[in-house]
This record gives structure tokens, sequence and C-alpha cells, in this order.
């Protein structure tokens, strides 16, 4: 599950920023000093082992989101564990904010921006892929959440004037979205077979919007805007999980679920924003776009491992045609294809 910085975005950034070291030993000005020797093309960060091990434990952090949930949900609502989620994760974010000395923004502008960020990255899609889990595995929510590059995509090709799809990433969205079909299947009777899943989908939709809305804290400190919308969701949770959960007339949750919330709300929330940004800042964003590859797996692993799921063989199909669609897109997959021999 992607924070507000969006794909899209990030590679756009790394290219622009790519491109403006490449051509700062050239100047144009008439009777500019000729540069002393060449200048090489800066290359782009590489994944060493410890950026790997980085990745790799973001996935499981972002894949055990969907394990939390579905041992949670036995003793708690979709909405009250969304509140829990957010709220205790707001608290930590908070914690590591007033750590770095991080000045706030007093502006009501800025606030009303991270509030709408809130509802479309926290609120919306949580809600959402966690009223998902009560009808559907957490793999297949998994599976289905990996879509959201693909909204992602779609939403800045209409939304924005500087990230227009290009052939190569139309096939990929298509080839991704016939994953989406594959796994759907053949039509059922079912509202609900049809209405969980749906909600999954749905929810990746909102991550892209947020994605795309995201672009305006671009000089944010990452680590306040995660802490401000965790805690503008929070307070939009409250009223709704008091009316219509009434949390106050649960039973007293047991101890696996309360380890679930906490792990929900801490590994798989603030420390899975934090580790993100490391990720971004150590290997840059075309190799943190892999997590994308790895969450449903990781997803997957912990749910038939320990939670005794079983997935389809449509499912399993759907998967691999997703994968293969976010493949197309990346790049590097063909790119290497067409270097060797």
């Amino acid at each position: 599950m992607l924070p507000h910085e969006n794909a899209t975005r990030l590679l756009s950034l790394e290219n622009e920023i790519a491109s403006h070291r490449t051509c700062r030993g050239t100047d144009t000005r008439k009777n500019a000093p000729a540069a002393r020797g060449p200048h090489p093309t800066p290359s782009a960060p590489i994944m060493d082992r410890i950026s790997w091990l980085m990745l790799i434990t973001l996935s499981i952090l972002w894949g055990g989101s969907f394990f939390f949930t579905e041992i949670a949900l036995v003793d708690l609502p979709p909405l009250t564990l969304v509140l829990c989620r957010v709220l205790i994760a707001a608290m930590v974010l908070w914690w590591v904010v007033l750590l770095r000395n991080i000045a706030i923004p007093r502006d009501p502008k800025f606030w009303a921006a991270v509030a709408v960020m809130g509802a479309l990255n926290n609120l919306v899609p949580f809600c959402l892929i966690v009223w998902s889990q009560t009808h559907i595995t957490s793999s297949l929510a998994a599976i289905l959440n990996a879509t959201t590059p693909l909204f992602t995509l779609l939403i800045a090709h209409v939304a924005t004037d500087t990230e227009k799809l290009s052939l190569r990433k139309v096939i990929g969205v298509l080839i991704g979205f016939g994953g989406v079909i594959v796994i759907f299947g053949v039509p059922t009777s079912s509202t609900i077979g049809l209405l969980a899943p749906a909600a999954v989908l749905l929810a990746a939709f909102s991550y892209g919007c947020a994605g795309v809305f995201g672009r305006r804290f671009g000089t944010t400190p990452p680590i306040l805007t995660a802490a401000g919308m965790t805690s503008a969701s929070s307070l939009m949770l409250l009223p709704l999980s008091f009316l219509i959960d009434q949390p106050w007339h649960l039973p007293v949750p047991g101890t696996s679920t309360i380890l679930a919330v906490l792990g929900f709300a801490t590994l798989s929330t603030a420390l899975a924003y934090i580790l993100y940004f490391a990720i971004l800042k150590r290997a840059g964003a075309s190799n943190l776009l892999l997590v994308t590859f790895l969450i449903p797996v990781s997803a997957i692993l912990l749910g038939v491992g320990f939670l005794g799921e079983i997935l389809m063989m449509q499912h399993i199909i759907g998967m691999v045609v997703i994968g293969a669609g976010l493949a197309v897109i990346d790049g590097r997959l063909l790119r290497r294809t067409k270097q060797k021999p």
C-alpha cells in the first residue's frame, strides 16, 4: 500500500534530476569556456544487498497488513480496526517528527490538503480493503491491490500534462487489467462475490488519486505529511466508528487481536512509511517500484502459510498476468532482454 509519493511522479522527478545533472557541464552562453574533459552520464542508483534487504522487509511489512487485518477482524469491526491503525500510526509518526525537530506548518491550506490526502490515502482505501477482507482472503486482496500503479498511470495521464502514457505503458496497463478480468472469472450470482473484490479495486483507484494529488507535497518532509494524513483520517474515522460500530459495546479483544492491531499500526503503517522513504533516498524511485511485485508474494506466503488460505488457480494466473503488466510498465526486463546477444 503506497504512500502519497506516487510511482509515476517519482520516476518523472528522477528523470528530471538525471537530465539536469547530465547537462550541467554544458554552458550554452556565448563565449562560455569549453568544458574540461568528458562529462560521464550519471548512472542510476543500484540495488545493493542492503537495499534489497530493506525492499524485502518493506514488502513483508505491507504484505503483512493483509495478514494482520485477517487476524484482527475476528474481534473488531472494520471501521474500529482502521481507526486503531491510523490513530496509533499517527502517534508514532508524530513522535518521529518531534525527534527530527521538523517545523510544523500553520497554513490552513496545507492542513486542508493534508485532510484530503488522509481521506484518499488512508480513510477510503483502508476501510474498503478491510471490509473486503470480511468476504475474501487476504491473499486475493493483496493481489488486487497490486493494480494501484495501473490506476495511478491512468489518473496521471488524465489529470496532468507531464505524465502521459507511452505505448509501452498502455500495453502494460491493458495486460494488467487483463489479469483482473482473469481473477474475476465467470460472473457469479453472488453480489458480495463481486462487491468485495471490486472494493479492493476502488481502494487501488483511491490510492492512485492520492498519488496524483500528493504532487503538491513535493517540498514537505514526507514524515510530516504521513503524520498529518494519518491524524486527519483518525479525526474523520472517530465519529464514523462511534456511530456505526459503537466500540464501547464490543467485547474485550483477545491477545492475538491486540498484537495484530499493534503490528498493523506500528509495523505495516508507521515503520513502513519510514522505510519507504529511506529506500527511496538510497536506491531511487525506479528500484523502489520493485516492491509492487513483492507485496502480493509476501501476503500470499503469510496467508497460505499461517492462515490456511487456499488460492484458486484463476487467482494465481491473474496475479502472474498483473505482474507481467507491471513488468512491461517498468520496462527494465524488456531492456535487458534487448541487450542480450
